[in-house]
C-alpha cells in the first residue's frame, strides 16, 4: 500500500478507500471479508476522470470545436489509454484479485486495470478532493496528448492518400509492419507505407494505426500535398 502511495504521489488519510479501489469483485467474491469491490468507485471515478480532463482540453485546445473535443477526450479516457496509464504505475502488482482471475492473467488484463485506474482515482478524489485526483490524471494525459497533435489525431491521412492512389488504376497501396521495438506496455511500432513494392512513407508510434498515419503522411509531405 506504502509503494502505491509512493508511485501516485499521495497518500490516503482513509486506508478503506484505497483498498476497496484495489479489490476486485472477484476476491471479494472469493474472500468475503470487505464487503464491496472497486466497482461503485469505478462508476464514480469515470466521471472524475471526463470532468478532469474535459476542463483540460477545454481550456488548452480552444481552437478545437465541440465535436473534435469530444472526439479527443475519448481517445484520452478510453479502455486502451487508461489500460496503459496503469501498466505505467505497475497498478496491476497492487491489485486483490480472485485465484481464477489471477491465474487467467487479470493482473495485466486491460478492463481489470482500466477500471481499477478508475476506481483509483474515484478513491483520491472522495479522501483529497479534486486536486490531488487532477495531479494524478494530468501525469498521464499531457504526455499521452504529446504522441499526438491535435492535428494528427483527427486527420485521416491514410484516406486523403488512397484518394489521390484510386486517380491512377493499376497502383496499389499497402501498409507493412516494419519493426517494432519496446516493452509491452510501452511498444512502438514502425510501418511502412507502400506503392506497388516502393516504400514511400515510413511512421513510427505506439500504436501500429498510428503509425500508419504517419506513414501515410509522410507520403503525401513527398508527393507535395498539404498535410
Amino acid at each position: 500500500m506504502q509503494e502505491l502511495e509512493q508511485i501516485i504521489g499521495y497518500e490516503f488519510k482513509d486506508k478503506s478507500l484505497m483498498l476497496r479501489a484495489l479489490s476486485h469483485t472477484s476476491y471479494i467474491n472469493e474472500v468475503k471479508s470487505i464487503p464491496e469491490s472497486n466497482e461503485r468507485l469505478e462508476f464514480l471515478g469515470d466521471s472524475v476522470l471526463s470532468l478532469i480532463v474535459s476542463d483540460y482540453i477545454f481550456k488548452n485546445f480552444k481552437q478545437l470545436p465541440e465535436g473534435e473535443l469530444t472526439k479527443l477526450r475519448a481517445s484520452l479516457v478510453c479502455e486502451k489509454s487508461l489500460a496503459a496509464f496503469a501498466r505505467e504505475m505497475e497498478l496491476g502488482r497492487f491489485l486483490f484479485l480472485g485465484k481464477g482471475e489471477q491465474q487467467n492473467g487479470g493482473r495485466d488484463r486491460a478492463s481489470i486495470l482500466a477500471d481499477a485506474f478508475e476506481a483509483l482515482l474515484a478513491a483520491m478524489y472522495l479522501d483529497g478532493g479534486i486536486e490531488p485526483a487532477r495531479a494524478h490524471v494530468m501525469r498521464f494525459v499531457k504526455d499521452e496528448i504529446k504522441h499526438h497533435t491535435v492535428e494528427e489525431a483527427f486527420h485521416d491521412y491514410k484516406t486523403q492518400l488512397q484518394e489521390i492512389i484510386q486517380k491512377n488504376p493499376g497502383e496499389e497501396l499497402s501498409y507493412v509492419l516494419a519493426g517494432e521495438e519496446g516493452p509491452d506496455h510501452a511498444k512502438r511500432f514502425t510501418v511502412e507505407v507502400r506503392l506497388n513494392s516502393n516504400v514511400i512513407g515510413k511512421g513510427v508510434a505506439h500504436s501500429k494505426k498510428q503509425a500508419e498515419q504517419y506513414a501515410a503522411k509522410q507520403a503525401l509531405e513527398l508527393m507535395g500535398q498539404n498535410t
